[in-house]
């Protein structure tokens, strides 16, 4: 299993994402809770993936995919929401996301059939 950082606003959701993960073999590397932190510790960290949320307060997500995706080496960027932005596969493509998983639905299972 790979490293992981998690990004997302509501410190609730990291803290169960993380235990949701670490469970499941996955070693989270670290935690944002903005776009900016979430650019700056990917390119700190270099962790495999970055579970990150779509809304967030200082940016959103698909921007903030973008970002992070653009250099060499970058890390997957999987999107993830409370609400359902799963048909919104344009945008999900553009930002250089390997896809959206929601909330509700987020497993070991589902991160890794989108990083297939």
């Amino acid at each position: 299993m790979g490293t992981v950082l998690i990004a997302d606003d509501h410190a609730g959701f990291r803290a169960s994402a993380r235990r949701l993960l670490e469970a499941e073999g996955h070693e989270v590397v670290g935690e944002a809770a903005d776009g900016a932190e979430a650019v700056r510790e990917a390119g700190r960290l270099r962790p495999d993936l970055v579970l990150l949320d779509v809304q967030l307060p200082d940016a959103n997500g698909f921007d903030v995919a973008s970002r992070i995706t653009s250099s060499d080496g970058a890390p997957a960027v999987v999107l993830t929401s409370s609400r359902d932005w799963s048909d919104s596969i344009d945008l999900i493509r553009r930002s250089g996301a390997r896809g959206f998983v929601a909330k509700s639905k987020l497993s070991g299972e589902a991160l890794a059939g989108l990083l297939a």
